[in-house]
């Protein structure tokens, strides 16, 4: 019995392959740098840097039980960033870094399929992470190296320009069944599958309490909150005082919500100055919305008895509403006893030099507003500093601020103010939000960044109901009509899109974020009811799922035919000379004399002419007329294929007699 012969090792991938895929590698994984740790990156990219260095000397892959330590030190990392190795960011860090893993270990092109299908794994774990008009660009790009990667794979001479060409042609021809799919697909109010349970954890804002520093350090984000976008005039920066949690209760350190339930729209009167705009709200993960004072009517959420707006779930997908404000409003005339005396409590153990202050106030003046303003006189005669880096307060943290550090930020004066009305018998309590607002003048759309984030007082005067009152703008007028950024001192660091810039650099901004915007509102903002208002207005007024899904299926067939046809062998058009050629082969044929595929014209005709000696000359004329004219230089002119003609009904005639 014979031996098997060994078989013979697969050959190595090409040096340049090898190159294009770390280069592709980190094209896909650039936008995981801003999700994910950055020692997490460097060590990625320091494994793709050796692979690449090993491609670069033509050197093969080093051995497979070199990357066991290496796979299980990416994996501490992961537990060391994450606390364990589950979840939605944890998984993904573990794909980026098994992406290199893989580089490291190709040899053939096996290997070299699986990492490309790591490469589409992470192009869609992209929009695990965000899903913002820059992570569609970054996906686009990487998609397209991928493509040409996967293309110099199946003909390794294709250069690396004709491969790029070659992926650009290939999600061209997916556009149009991307489009048919995106617009007609029917919509669902809600996640089509349920996401990990870190899926929520790392949103960025206001939060539903407050403890003295912690919007401060909202302060430092330049990140969008929302958007709003005004029907007609744009209030004043004064008006600029977006509505969110209210905090009553007040325990000495934190201040927190009463138990908050829906109620009535506030009564407005309809002939009285009103803003009407429609909001574009980021994802935070509780249940409020913002708007300005006084909100009076919205297609979306409930009213609070305090005024404010809330959603019955957690918003945890950015969210679009409309709402009407009236700034002149008066709320709370008639408030109930019980959130009056909710109004005025104090813990008696907290700060007892602001409740001495308070009680003085209190007993130079009956008149509840002259206390307010008694209490805003001493605080600006307290020389206050406003400050993102105020020195750390004790036990007593009122007290601190007002009579010893003497710095603080918006919540260091809301809070300060309110415990002073409070113990000059005053109902009061704080109100946070935002205030502020750049105008975008590419889209003409106000912008509102968690650096706006901003905290003010309320007091219920009798006959009056619940009034405004900002501390910090008293003391700092500068924060309201110039924004943060001209009222903190120069030490302060504040993000890189409320300092003031170069007018080219800001314009370019203002750009890209009315991109992000029509990003927003348009691609990501494209739901149930969106779709059913694009139907309508093509003609189809009552769409159900079924026939969204009758459209889309018929339109992407109908592509899909039309890419089929368009890609089909098609039959060379003949010319005269080539249809007298096929028409003598054809008779020749019928006659039981076939011509072989391989047989050149000349052979043809010697081979009829021993079949049918009388016919010699003929057959001699019409192969050396085709021969001379199809291969020759010198073409064939329309007399002559007809005198060609002439002869060929000639002969057909002769042998069929």
């Amino acid at each position: 019995m014979s031996k098997l012969a060994p078989a013979s090792p697969a050959p190595r991938i090409p040096r340049l392959l090898a190159l294009q895929l770390c280069v592709q590698a980190l094209i896909t994984l650039w936008p995981y740098v801003l999700f994910q740790p950055w020692y997490l990156s460097v060590f990625a990219g320091l494994l793709i840097a050796w692979r690449g260095a090993l491609a670069w000397q033509d050197r093969s892959a080093p051995a497979g039980w070199l990357l066991v330590p290496l796979a299980f030190l990416g994996l501490a990392a992961i537990v060391l960033a994450y606390g364990n190795p589950v979840g939605r960011l944890p998984g993904l860090s573990l794909l980026c870094l098994l992406l290199p893993l893989k580089l490291l270990e190709t040899r053939n092109t096996r290997d070299v399929r699986a990492a490309l299908l790591l490469n589409f794994f992470l192009i869609v774990g992209m929009f695990l992470h965000e899903q913002s008009a820059m992570i569609g660009v970054a996906a686009a790009l990487a998609m397209i190296g991928a493509l040409a990667t996967a293309g110099r794979l199946q003909r390794a001479a294709l250069p690396i320009k004709g491969s790029v060409v070659q992926a650009l042609k290939l999600l061209a021809q997916g556009v149009p069944l991307m489009l048919a799919m995106f617009v007609l697909f029917p919509r669902v109010d809600g996640p089509l599958w349920g996401l990990p349970i870190d899926a929520y954890s790392s949103k960025t804002g206001l939060s539903d309490h407050m403890t003295i520093g912690s919007i401060s350090n909202l302060i430092p984000s330049g990140e969008i909150a929302f958007r709003a976008s005004f029907e007609g005039e744009i209030p004043p920066p004064a008006a600029r005082y977006w509505r969110g949690p209210v905090l009553t209760h007040f325990d000495g350190m934190d201040w927190k919500q009463v138990s908050t339930f829906p109620g009535p729209a506030p009564f407005h009167d309809a002939t009285g100055r009103a803003w009407r705009y429609t909001m574009t709200m980021e994802p935070h993960n509780l249940r409020w919305l913002l708007a300005l004072d006084f909100p009076t009517a919205s297609d979306s959420g409930r009213f609070t008895t305090e005024f404010a707006l809330i959603t019955p779930q957690l918003l945890r997908k950015r969210m679009r509403y409309t709402v009407q404000s009236s700034p002149d409003l008066v709320v709370g005339k008639d408030e109930p006893e019980w959130k009056l005396k909710a109004s005025l409590n104090l813990p008696h153990d907290f700060n007892p030099r602001t409740l001495q202050e308070g009680s003085a106030i209190a007993a130079a003046t009956p008149d509840p507003e002259a206390r307010v303003k008694a209490a805003i006189e001493f605080m600006r005669k307290s020389r206050l500093q406003y400050t993102l880096s105020p020195p750390p307060l004790g036990r007593n943290s009122i007290d601190d601020f007002l009579f010893s550090t003497r710095a603080g930020f918006c919540e260091h004066f809301a809070a300060s103010f309110v415990v002073l009305m409070r113990a000059a018998g005053v109902p009061a309590r704080v109100v946070t939000g935002y205030q502020g607002g750049e105008f975008n003048p590419i889209d003409s759309t106000l912008v509102i960044r968690q650096s706006d984030a901003h905290a003010w007082a309320e007091v219920w005067i009798a006959e009056r109901g619940w009034l405004r009152v900002d501390p910090t703008a008293a003391s700092f007028p500068s924060r309201i009509e110039d924004g943060i950024a001209a009222s903190l001192p120069a030490s302060d660091v504040l993000p890189l899109a409320v300092r003031n810039q170069l007018s080219w650099l800001r314009t370019l901004r203002y750009r890209w974020e009315a991109l992000g915007n029509a990003w927003n509102q348009w691609v990501l903002g494209y739901n149930a009811q969106r779709q059913m208002e694009l139907m309508q207005k093509l003609g189809i007024t009552n769409p159900d799922w079924k026939l969204l899904a009758s459209l889309m299926a018929s339109t992407a067939g109908v592509w899909l035919l039309w890419l089929v046809w368009r890609h089909f062998p098609k039959r060379q058009r003949l010319d005269a000379l080539d249809r007298n050629w096929q028409r003598f082969c054809q008779r020749m044929a019928r006659l039981g004399l076939p011509r072989d595929p391989w047989e050149s014209p000349i052979d043809y005709a010697k081979r009829l002419g021993i079949a049918k000696p009388p016919y010699r000359e003929s057959f001699d004329s019409i192969a050396e007329f085709y021969a001379t004219h199809r291969f020759g230089k010198t073409p064939a002119t329309t007399p002559d294929i007809a005198r060609q003609s002439a002869q060929l009904n000639e002969l057909f005639t002769r042998l069929r007699s």
